[in-house]
């Protein structure tokens, strides 16, 4: 396909959203902590078919993003671990070291 029919539907084009992702994302975060979708939309100027479109087009991205954030979370506790390991092997050798002088 050319870039030009990428750019439009059916002869018209596309418009850009006004809203970034990280403001699609928040919004159905605050939809998953109870707020009411009803609410979301009147704050954003929406309606409930594009909050639903959004949560649709978005769900992939967020479990990839929290399974992201648990692979992170576990490297960050082994990281943890070695770093407390070296730490006591480099204390007990300044001990050594101090008393041997």
């Amino acid at each position: 396909m050319k870039e030009k029919e990428l750019l439009s539907l059916n002869g018209r084009d596309m418009r850009k959203s006004k809203y970034k992702e990280t403001e699609i994302i928040n919004a159905l975060n605050e939809h998953e902590r109870g707020k009411s979708i009803n609410d979301i939309c009147c704050e954003l100027g929406i309606s409930n078919a594009t909050f639903y479109y959004w949560r649709r087009r978005y769900e992939d991205r967020r479990l990839n993003q929290l399974k992201r954030i648990r692979q992170l979370e576990n490297e960050n506790c082994r990281l943890k671990r070695i770093y407390a390991n070296l730490s006591l092997k480099h204390a007990l050798l300044k001990d050594l070291v101090s008393e041997n002088i």
